[in-house]
């Protein structure tokens, strides 16, 4: 699971955009849950400016309603704290925070969150 913010075009309507501070991105941002294969499972449409963590809620009760086998989910740290016992506790999901080390420096392929990165590129 992961978000990528969109710039958002002057004609969306306003209630529909907000800033990303940090991705410095003004619109809107699409939240992903994809399969290992790095195919779309559940989507989610927000203002830029909402939480990771707080859009994770609706991406994964669909994704529990529409995949009732799938038992586990990776995630960056973005999606770390509550959401974590919130996801087990509530629709039954082991979420797995995969984080970078503090020592890595620039970009780095991490296992499994390859997959939604590579997926966020796709739907353009």
């Amino acid at each position: 699971m992961d978000s990528q913010s969109l710039r958002a075009a002057d004609t969306a309507a306003a209630g529909s955009r907000g800033w990303d501070g940090g991705k410095k991105v003004g619109g809107r941002k699409r939240h992903l849950a994809v399969d290992t294969a790095g195919l779309l499972l559940a989507v989610h449409i927000t203002p830029a400016s909402v939480q990771d963590r707080d859009a994770a809620v609706p991406v994964l009760n669909r994704l529990r309603e529409l995949h009732r086998k799938i038992t586990l989910a990776w995630a960056d740290g973005g999606y770390a704290g509550r959401l974590v016992d919130w996801a087990r506790d509530v629709p039954g999901l082991a979420l797995t925070i995969v984080r970078r080390s503090d020592d890595q420096k620039g970009f780095v392929v991490l296992p499994r969150r390859w997959a939604v990165e590579r997926s966020g590129h796709w739907p353009g």
